[in-house]
């Protein structure tokens, strides 16, 4: 007596997007602009111990052609910002940046005339990461909130239109949900659900 194998047999339904930006954001490729001394705990990161492999991101990419994440540790001098955003530049799209530590995010305590108070005058940043320098810890949680945003905020269909105006890809899965289950809820509806 032979057994109906179709009927054992699952399937799967979901979208493209879903499973592209699934793929992309667990393989993401980081280009490291190590800079001062956050390129230290930047290291540490991808050794042994903290084991980025975990996440996909452990092949550090020095060409900016084979990179789609920048992360920018440490203080950065006017000199130094010129060259960052050429190779920002010359990355292809899609592509993210993580400002790692004060001196990035801020300038830090390099109150002068040599250092750019912070990377975003001159980049699109993504993910600031505070502390002087912060732990490895820290920049696993900020590769996970650049993972978290690839899942949710980017659409293949962007891919093909240049020049034109796109709409906001629908999250994948939605942040919050109402007892009714819509999408978005109001702050006032946090406080006052039955």
């Amino acid at each position: 007596m032979a057994s109906d194998s179709s009927s054992s047999e699952g399937f799967l339904t979901t979208r493209v997007d879903t499973v592209v930006n699934w793929a992309r954001s667990n393989s993401l490729m980081p280009l490291p602009m190590g800079l001062s001394c956050c390129a230290i705990e930047m290291m540490a990161f991808a050794a042994p111990k903290y084991d980025v492999a975990r996440f996909g991101s452990e092949a550090m990419r020095f060409s900016p052609r084979q990179a789609d994440l920048m992360i920018v540790a440490g203080w950065v001098s006017y000199k130094m910002a010129h060259t960052i955003r050429r190779v920002w530049d010359q990355m292809a799209d899609p592509k993210w940046c993580i400002a790692m530590g004060a001196c990035a995010s801020t300038g830090g305590m390099h109150r002068c005339y040599g250092v750019v108070q912070g990377c975003d005058n001159f980049l699109p940043v993504d993910v600031y990461i505070p502390g002087c320098p912060p732990r490895p810890e820290a920049l696993i949680h900020a590769l996970m909130d650049i993972q978290e945003n690839v899942r949710n905020e980017y659409s293949v269909a962007q891919d093909g239109h240049f020049g034109k105006e796109m709409p906001a890809a629908a999250a994948a899965r939605p942040r919050v949900l109402s007892s009714g289950g819509a999408d978005v809820i109001s702050p006032e509806g946090l406080y006052h659900q039955q």
